[in-house]
């Protein structure tokens, strides 16, 4: 049964009843009225109000009573009739409502120590935690960061998040400034570095993908990741050949991971493989080493992931499974560079502790060649993949150090697979991605529909200054429109002058395309999800606790990458080396 809220219902009706008992006073005096009709009374109305107010006491008559009730319900409906038909007006905001925001705006969302936040502008920061007093107030971490070159991406934002030293940080870093300037600072706070260098691979450590597969699901995610981005121009009716590609990779790494030695499990190995795959189109029954390979597995497997793989490869003829390797091997060339198979002949990265311990991890790329690019795009989608499964099995759904993905150009690093999904996802497990490019179109162009949920999933979007039409025209509808008052000034001659002053309201972008096209350099704009937009000041690096400890105030500080690297004990596979063991134990027996 509905409840009736009896209040709601009494209340608003008092002043009705009210007034219908005090019209009772109009029954009584029409009633008191001399004459027999009507007409009669209507002449002596005024004698009978004399009569029916000699007493302020209401007229109980049956009579006046229905007058009153009467009166009162006829205003009743009259007010109600009103307020449905009732004209609404938005004094002042006839035209929109936006405005800029003011630091009471922002100031739920700051946490009151400035080291637990993250720095967004020189007035505006969000908390780190992901559960704020006030659950209202929680926003993920993710960020939208846009700016045209030279507008300061690295210096007023990537920069100052480094210096917080409140998480992990994965850093994407154009021609390796950023490890130089900030690596010796993060050394000082205690962050184990790691460094890949897709520049000079002698200033780096080693990656290999192979070491963090666990399951089957890795292997096509690995695959998945090395296809897009290695696809160069791909054409209508390539699907075909994706596909058989596919089958082969997970053919031959799966039968690496499951059967190979661990010195093997790396693309070095998969591309002899793949090299000694010889096909004749004439000879159907010819079989290659690796056939005999599988022979054997099957023999003793017939059900094993990698066999079932192959045996769904071997069904192409003759001629098109030949054009299935060339097209495997020109994918894979890029490791057959004899840097590129030593960088990737074992690991040195542990993606997968990132979310256990302070690490700050380089990813140093090309910003004019993008050949190795797609490397940088593994490890991302490798890191994303393996930390939310260590969250989730070994951490109860959340890493104990957040983990920060400062992503620059992050159009140019090829695609991450899922990242609408994976930016969705992540902010509850303590990871979050911040997404620096020169022009929103780059987004759309490398991840076609996804880029609008891309995009909506980032709480924060800062835009540093540009030109770029589209991000321009998109920004200025999204900030929306205030109204103004405005006032026009007429002036008629003839034989006597007369003058005119007309006021009216309009409503105007909160700022215009050719206002943000020509932003003042200092100037940025901040929006954040269900807060008013900010027009603030770029963060001042030379205003934060930790700036003397940057190369930028002294060259001392600077972070020497080739020292680090060349002085970290590596071993190889192939190294021979002694392993000693001590035992102590009768040492501090006889110790006094």
């Amino acid at each position: 049964m509905r409840n009736i809220n009896l209040k709601k219902i009494i209340v608003p009706n008092i002043p009705y009843v009210v007034i219908g008992i005090m019209a009772t006073k109009i029954g009584q005096a029409i009633r008191l009225a001399p004459g027999t009709d009507f007409q009669g009374k209507a002449l002596h109305i005024m004698e009978g109000l004399t009569f029916a107010f000699e007493d302020i006491i209401p007229s109980f008559h049956i009579f006046d009573i229905i007058v009153g009730a009467t009166i009162a319900a006829g205003i009743r409906l009259a007010v109600y009739v009103k307020s449905k038909n009732a004209k609404k007006y938005r004094k002042n905001e006839e035209y929109g409502s936006a405005r800029w925001g003011t630091h009471d705006d922002i100031a739920p969302f700051q946490d009151p120590v400035f080291q637990n936040n993250v720095i967004l502008t020189q007035t505006e920061s969000l908390m780190m935690s992901n559960r704020p007093k006030e659950p209202k107030n929680a926003r993920n971490k993710n960020v939208l960061i846009v700016g045209g070159s030279g507008s300061g991406k690295t210096r007023f934002w990537i920069k100052p998040n480094l210096m917080q030293c409140h998480s992990s940080y994965v850093v994407t870093d154009p021609k390796g400034t950023v490890a130089i300037e900030c690596g010796k600072m993060l050394e000082k706070e205690g962050y184990k570095i790691k460094i890949f260098n897709t520049i000079n691979f002698k200033k780096s450590f080693h990656y290999n993908p192979f070491s963090y597969i666990h399951s089957e699901k890795d292997i096509l995610k690995l695959v998945t990741t090395l296809i897009a981005n290695t696809k160069g121009e791909g054409k209508a009716g390539d699907d075909f050949w994706v596909k058989a590609e596919t089958l082969l990779y997970c053919a031959l790494i799966g039968y690496l991971w499951y059967e190979g030695l661990e010195e093997e499990k790396n693309f070095a190995t998969l591309i002899s493989m793949i090299n000694a795959m010889e096909v004749r189109e004439d000879d159907e029954s010819f079989k290659n080493p690796v056939d005999y390979l599988f022979d054997e597995l099957e023999a003793k497997d017939p059900e094993h992931f990698a066999v079932r793989q192959y045996k769904k490869y071997k069904l192409a003829a003759g001629k098109t499974a030949k054009s299935v390797l060339i097209s495997c091997a020109a994918r894979l060339a890029p490791f057959d560079i004899a840097e590129v198979r030593e960088i990737t002949m074992y690991d040195e990265l542990e993606l997968d502790m990132t979310g256990d311990r302070k690490t700050a991890l380089f990813l140093i790329m090309s910003d004019t060649d993008a050949t190795f690019n797609f490397l940088i795009s593994m490890i991302y989608t490798q890191l994303f993949n393996l930390l939310c499964e260590k969250a989730d099995d070994v951490y109860g759904g959340r890493l104990p150090i957040h983990v920060r993905c400062l992503i620059d150009e992050a159009a140019n690093i090829g695609q991450i697979p899922n990242l609408e999904k994976l930016m969705a996802t992540i902010r509850s497990r303590e990871i979050s991605a911040c997404l620096v490019l020169q022009a929103q179109s780059q987004l759309k162009a490398l991840y076609k529909d996804n880029a609008d949920t891309i995009i909506g999933n980032c709480d924060s979007r800062i835009f540093l200054g540009g030109s770029e039409p589209t991000t321009l025209k998109e920004l200025s509808t999204a900030l929306g429109k205030e109204t103004i008052d405005t006032f026009n000034t007429g002036e008629s001659r003839g034989r006597e002058t007369s003058h005119s002053l007309n006021y009216q309201k309009l409503g105007k972008e909160l700022a215009s395309v050719d206002e943000l096209a020509v932003l003042d350099g200092s100037k940025c704009i901040l929006q954040l999800r269900g807060v008013r937009p900010f027009m603030s000041n770029k963060y001042d690096i030379t205003k934060h606790p930790k700036y003397k400890l940057l190369s930028d105030y002294d060259k001392k500080n600077e972070f020497d990458i080739e020292k680090f690297v060349s002085t970290k004990l590596r071993t190889k596979p192939d190294d021979v080396y002694e392993v000693y063991e001590i035992d102590v134990s009768d040492e501090q027996q006889q110790s006094p």
